[in-house]
């Protein structure tokens, strides 16, 4: 046995840490799906006529991008319930990071539709199209082309940012590696399996957003 790295045990522990890489991998895929959402959502709020709404998302957006996720899911898990709204510590940590990096994709997002050529724009508005179809069938074909590797570094992001939720008794990949380390004191091969599975996932998102980037690609 080698008293330095136990392959043994780390063969031991795998399941263990392959299972909460799942859920951990679940998470963020839930998450960054609502971030793109409501990202979207702020991104077109934000450029409303409407200063008092413009204004007030822009805030909304500063604030949240201004302030540690930590105090964010601190807040969601054991201030709110103070005030009579209670959630589960998974629920409440998906909330958590899918508001934090909606407010980092709605800035992606706004890059992307200031980049849109204004005549584009006017084209729209001088065939009568109604904001639905404006943004869905001229503008956010255009804006989401080249914003896609940023959003996909997000993604990765993401999913680096998951352990942040262990503090709210989320048992995520990188919790889970710790819990195993607390068995046996061992923590050498739990932390290395852990950190080997963030790099391999890590660089399967950041190969399936270049494929998708490719396949979007103009000709």
């Amino acid at each position: 046995m080698n008293h330095f790295f136990d392959l043994q045990y780390a063969a031991h522990i795998l399941p263990d840490l392959a299972r909460a890489s799942v859920y951990t991998i679940l998470i963020t895929l839930v998450g960054f799906a609502i971030a793109l959402v409501l990202g979207l959502v702020l991104a077109i709020l934000r450029r409303s006529p409407i200063r008092l709404v413009s204004r007030t998302v822009g805030f909304v957006v500063e604030f949240i991008r201004s302030t540690p996720l930590l105090i964010q899911v601190y807040v969601l898990f054991y201030v709110l319930p103070a005030y009579g709204i209670t959630m589960s510590a998974l629920t409440a940590g998906t909330i958590g990071i899918a508001l934090h990096y909606a407010c980092y994709t709605s800035e992606v997002y706004r890059a992307g539709l200031n980049g849109v050529a204004r005549g584009q724009w006017e084209a729209a508005c001088a065939l009568s199209l109604s904001p639905w179809r404006t943004y869905g069938g001229v503008i956010l074909p255009q804006a989401v082309r080249p914003i896609i590797p940023a959003l996909g570094n997000y993604l990765v992001a993401m999913f680096k940012d998951t352990p942040v939720l262990s503090a709210i008794t989320v048992v995520e990949l990188m919790q889970q590696a710790k819990n195993v380390g607390s068995e046996t004191f061992r923590y050498l091969e739990p932390i290395t399996l852990a950190g080997l599975f963030f790099l391999v996932i890590s660089v399967t998102f950041a190969q399936l957003v270049r494929q998708l980037e490719i396949r979007l690609r103009l000709p």
